[in-house]
């Protein structure tokens, strides 16, 4: 059978990209085979579509670490045909064909049952970038971070991880500092819950200082390089930073001196490799008591769409959640 998808073609003028009909024969192994209705686009996506070999190696290629939809085929008892169900990270979409595809076939493994308060749409609202953003605010909560610890900070405030953090994190009563180089999306993120603002020079201030004031009590960073060093060096005693990004760069510049003389921790958050039980219970948080509605941060897309979406979010051109209808 032939179902559509956004196809990546390496040539010798470059990568091309764009939609074609595939066959299900072509997909690799796994026990589920999966009707996909909706993914997301996020900036590895984007990375893929491009060829970036630290993303993936292998072409043609279709991305997408993002799918939602409803089982077709499967050999396993725990996915029977007809259960919605949802896949993100591992490798799909790296180098195994992904959720720009109408069909995708997978290890029963990567596969989490759509949990009670999502649906295939609502679920690829937060995406992999929704996930890492509520990963991120579950591992402060962890340290003990809570409102009265003092302004939380989010970097990279108006991109997809950036905007759901900021919601959630309003959501469970923090105050929520958001930077953002995006002076007009100001009124949109105090929409989600921010109430203060900084641009990106101001949260470069101090970079050549080893420690600054005694500003925040917990962080999401979503950028890396030396907005995150500064974070650091103003975190309070105690408090802890989420980091999930690299926008800014790889680059941690720092000192030794906030963590032996505050006692701050900085926390790594991978939700790729993340192990799959931990992943259905957050997945099963963020349908229940963590369920947002993010109507609000989505732009909704179609397969013909991502040819303009893609460059437009590798040059930041990209507010909030890309959602993809597959079949729109």
């Amino acid at each position: 059978m032939t179902f559509r998808a956004f196809r990546v073609e390496k040539t010798d003028s470059g990568f091309q990209y764009g939609i074609v009909d595939r066959e299900e024969s072509e997909l690799p192994d796994g026990e589920v085979l999966i009707d996909v209705r909706y993914s997301s686009l996020n900036y590895k996506d984007a990375l893929s579509a491009t060829g970036n070999p630290g993303v993936t190696r292998r072409f043609p290629h279709t991305p997408g670490i993002d799918a939602a939809g409803v089982v077709l085929e499967s050999t396993s008892a725990e996915f029977p045909v007809g259960r919605e169900v949802l896949v993100m990270g591992y490798d799909l979409g790296m180098n195994t064909s992904g959720g720009y595809g109408q069909r995708i076939r997978v290890p029963a493994d990567w596969v989490v049952a759509m949990p009670a308060g999502l649906t295939p749409e609502t679920s690829m609202h937060l995406g992999t970038a929704g996930f890492t953003a509520a990963l991120a605010v579950e591992k402060l909560l962890a340290l003990g971070t809570r409102p009265e610890s003092g302004p939380i900070v989010v970097t990279g405030a108006s991109g997809g991880v950036g905007c759901v953090a900021v919601k959630l994190l309003a959501r469970l009563g923090f105050e929520v500092t958001a930077v953002t180089g995006k002076a007009a999306q100001h009124d949109w993120l105090r929409g989600l819950g921010a109430s203060a603002f900084l641009t990106r020079e101001q949260a470069l201030e101090g970079a050549d200082k080893p420690l600054l004031k005694e500003t925040w009590g917990g962080a999401v960073d979503t950028v890396g390089g030396q907005p995150l060093g500064n974070i650091v060096k103003s975190l309070k005693h105690s408090a802890s930073v989420a980091v999930c990004g690299l926008a800014a760069g790889a680059d941690f510049p720092i000192t030794v001196l906030p963590f032996i003389l505050r006692h701050v921790n900085v926390l790594g958050v991978d939700s790729v490799e993340l192990p799959i039980d931990q992943k259905r219970a957050l997945w099963n948080r963020l349908g229940g008591e963590w369920r947002m509605d993010l109507g609000d941060v989505v732009e909704k897309l179609t397969l013909r769409d991502l040819e303009a979406a893609v460059p437009r979010i590798l040059q930041g051109g990209m507010v909030g959640r890309g959602v993809v209808d597959l079949y729109a």
